[in-house]
């Protein structure tokens, strides 16, 4: 019976999420996605053309959930906008209280690559970060905050750095702190 490829990629780029997020993309081989996913080397290297393809397909797999994810947050939350992009923050808090937290897949890769600024994952998490800070700053133009694109990318500043500090000091209270600031923000831009 012949393999579905879309299947064995898809079994590929499962493994290669688990693996990079919970041990890091320098100290994951292509051996180790190839046996975790149950193929062979030659056909991980069949649908991926070398390690670096499989990173930036490890992060694109990514980005669409993680993107639906803060916006669903943000759309449950009670209260006005500084209320919505606090409860982002809080949420991602939530989610460092758990044991197998390792922060955020795009920042880790983009500092263990940050030798090779021309590397397609680097690239793919740029224009990730690009989306989020975008689509920030349309929730904040459709409340009719002025310069929305500014405040958009302090709010993303915020957030990014609560997520480096969390990895050092392993204390999602800074994240917290951090949402409240962005509160403070668009309630001051108001």
């Amino acid at each position: 019976m012949p393999r579905d490829s879309t299947q064995t990629r898809k079994r590929i780029i499962d493994a290669a999420i688990a693996l990079f997020y919970s041990e890091g993309i320098r100290r994951v081989s292509v051996d180790a996605v190839a046996e975790k996913a149950g193929v062979t080397k030659r056909t991980l290297y069949y649908h991926f053309r070398s390690k670096d393809d499989l990173i930036a397909a490890y992060l694109n797999a990514r980005d669409q959930p993680n993107l639906a994810l803060l916006a669903r947050w943000f759309d449950e939350a009670d209260g006005n906008l500084a209320d919505k992009i606090e409860a982002i923050f809080t949420n991602v808090a939530q989610s460092a209280r758990h044991p197998k937290w390792k922060g955020c897949g795009f920042l880790r890769t983009a500092a263990e690559l940050a030798s090779t600024p021309g590397h397609p994952a680097v690239e793919v998490g740029a224009a990730h970060k690009r989306k989020f800070e975008d689509w920030v700053a349309e929730q904040l133009a459709a409340d009719g905050l002025a310069n929305a694109p500014l405040l958009a990318r302090q709010i993303v500043l915020l957030l990014d750095g609560a997520f480096s500090v969390m990895l050092v000091h392993r204390d999602p209270t800074y994240i917290e702190d951090a949402g409240r600031a962005a509160a403070a923000l668009v309630n001051s831009a108001r």
